[in-house]
């Protein structure tokens, strides 16, 4: 536990309303206790209507580029992962025969704020009936970019296509002879993504503004089949935008020296001969491939355990970068004990324009920039390296929930996004003491309360929440229903049921009544009555 000299007098005159000036030393800080509380991924963004103004790169000053030559590679091979992977993953790389995996070659230019490439996805038919056709997302199309696809191939061999859904936000890929169960094929295609410079959907997720190009879905991903069929459906224009399969990446990319780059992944090859440099980056198993690249980012770096943490930021924003690092590592403590290791050897933080407070990507997170600077206050009650502590704990969680255990993020938004809340408050229970918890956890309520802590059920589809009962209910009477849960299931019992969850959904998707069915295993009891309570819909009170 960190030393908590000064710490309940400080909690106490944030309650109060009083605090303004306050500033704990990174990373002991106090708990936001009212409705300041950071909003975490996909909330409301708790940044005022005076947003950064998006950047205008002229044209003529662009470096041409040209794509990386990338090699064809074994695609079974494990060795081009197993640098990114701690000790205790390397069994995780078994799923590399089942799994899709990417083979993408890019050629990034910031200056004409354009990404082209081609991808070469290896599929897996995993499912137990024959497919004749596969799905893949093209999110720039729904994130205010847009994304074309040429020269699309199956298995070497030109190939049907065409593009399906609002605004051309799907690839139907179609296949000459149905692919058996067990079964693979090689899908291949040219693409070009033009980002937008300015934040628009889903928070600025998929953006460049201010010289940072944050790189969000950006390639064509290839949807999710299970045994409600292919999941197409577009994702509304709040919460995560994704639902994935945990994939394996081998990226290699091309951009301007000046840039520096983060990404999902590590670095297993780089040259640079001062004008341009050629970066490849391995990633996997891993839910999705985030790029975010500026050319004023310094890094701060935190070693802990098996992990290397970089932490992005303009160099004048070093002391929150700082921070932001430290925080990550003492998140890596909490929930490697709580929840099960870390699985990569490497962390990621980066500063970025986004309108949330932060979102969450395999081995890498977004922080939105104003968190980093103190003199651009997010609340006149809480200071930024409070909502700066709040947000990287909160974002650490989906480490494990959203990325090692997947989920339907666009129908049961509350099973990531619940508990990584939940998450955030043994993050303060382990390092501050049940004060600064209790604290945080009252956060929760106060969310609630803003819809008057109406019974409606946490389960729920995202667009099924109206206004601000996304926010209210998944993030405020979430956490409050897990937290029920340990309380009925007891303590103990509940901790060891929620490490045992993430075991036993690592790298798969987890439902709500996967949820619910392994949590009755562990307590011996009939959860019923408190799940019809709290999650589903329709069901007796």
């Amino acid at each position: 536990m960190k030393n908590l000299t000064g710490y309940i007098f400080l909690l106490a005159v944030i309650f109060l309303a009083a605090c303004q000036n306050a500033s704990p030393t990174p990373p002991i800080t106090a708990v936001p206790t009212t409705t300041d509380i950071p909003a975490g991924a996909g909330i409301e963004t708790a940044v005022p209507a005076t947003l950064p103004s998006p950047t205008s790169v002229p044209t003529e000053t662009a470096v041409p580029v040209e794509p990386a030559d990338q090699t064809l590679f074994n695609w079974n091979d494990p060795a081009i992962y197993r640098s990114g992977l701690t000790a205790n993953a390397q069994d995780s790389l078994d799923l590399l025969s089942s799994r899709p995996v990417y083979s993408i070659t890019l050629a990034i230019d910031p200056a004409a704020a354009t990404v082209s490439g081609t991808a070469q996805i290896r599929y897996t038919n995993s499912e137990t009936v024959p497919l004749d056709k596969v799905y893949l997302h093209l999110f720039p199309n729904l994130l205010g970019g847009a994304i074309e696809i040429d020269n699309v191939a199956v298995d070497g061999q030109e190939a049907g296509w065409l593009y399906e859904g609002p605004n051309d936000s799907m690839l139907r890929v179609e296949l000459a002879d149905a692919l058996p169960p067990g079964e693979q094929v090689v899908l291949a295609m040219d693409f070009t993504t033009a980002v937008p410079q300015s934040l628009g959907r889903n928070y600025g997720v998929f953006a460049q503004v201010d010289d940072v190009m944050a790189l969000a879905h950006f390639y064509p991903m290839v949807a999710v089949y299970d045994d409600e069929g292919w999941h197409t459906a577009p994702p509304v224009e709040f919460g995560d935008p994704t639902f994935a399969d945990a994939s394996f990446y081998l990226v290699t990319l091309t951009a301007p020296s000046e840039q520096v780059i983060a990404g999902s992944g590590v670095v297993v090859g780089e040259e640079d001969d001062s004008r341009m440099q050629t970066v490849t980056m391995a990633a996997g198993p891993a839910r999705d491939f985030y790029l975010a690249l500026s050319p004023n980012y310094a890094i701060e770096t935190v070693e802990t355990g098996s992990t290397t943490i970089r932490s992005y930021a303009p160099a004048k924003f070093a002391a929150g970068a700082r921070q932001a690092a430290e925080a990550a590592a003492n998140a890596l403590e909490v929930y490697g004990t709580r929840l099960g290791a870390y699985p990569y050897t490497e962390l990621d933080i980066v500063a970025t324009p986004t309108q949330a407070l932060g979102i969450e990507y395999p081995g890498i997170i977004a922080i939105t920039q104003r968190e980093y600077d103190p003199d651009d206050p997010l609340s006149a009650n809480v200071p930024n390296s409070v909502y700066l502590e709040s947000t990287v704990a909160h974002e650490m969680g989906h480490q494990w929930f959203y990325n090692v255990v997947g989920n339907d993020q666009l129908e049961e938004p509350w099973l990531d996004e619940a508990l990584a809340q939940y998450a955030t408050g043994l993050y303060y229970l382990d390092n501050y003491g049940r004060a600064a918890a209790q604290s945080y956890e009252n956060s929760w309520n106060d969310r609630w309360n803003r819809v008057n802590d109406a019974d409606i059920p946490i389960g729920q589809p995202v667009g099924a929440y109206e206004g601000a009962a996304y926010s209210a209910i998944v993030y405020g009477r979430g956490p409050l229903f897990v937290k029920a849960l340990a309380e009925t299931m007891g303590q103990p019992t509940f901790d060891t049921f929620l490490k045992d969850y993430v075991s036993t959904y690592q790298w798969d998707i987890a439902t709500t009544e996967g949820f619910q069915s392994l949590a009755e295993s562990h307590c011996g009891c009939d959860l019923t009555d408190l799940f019809n309570s709290w999650v589903y819909e329709n069901q007796d009170k």
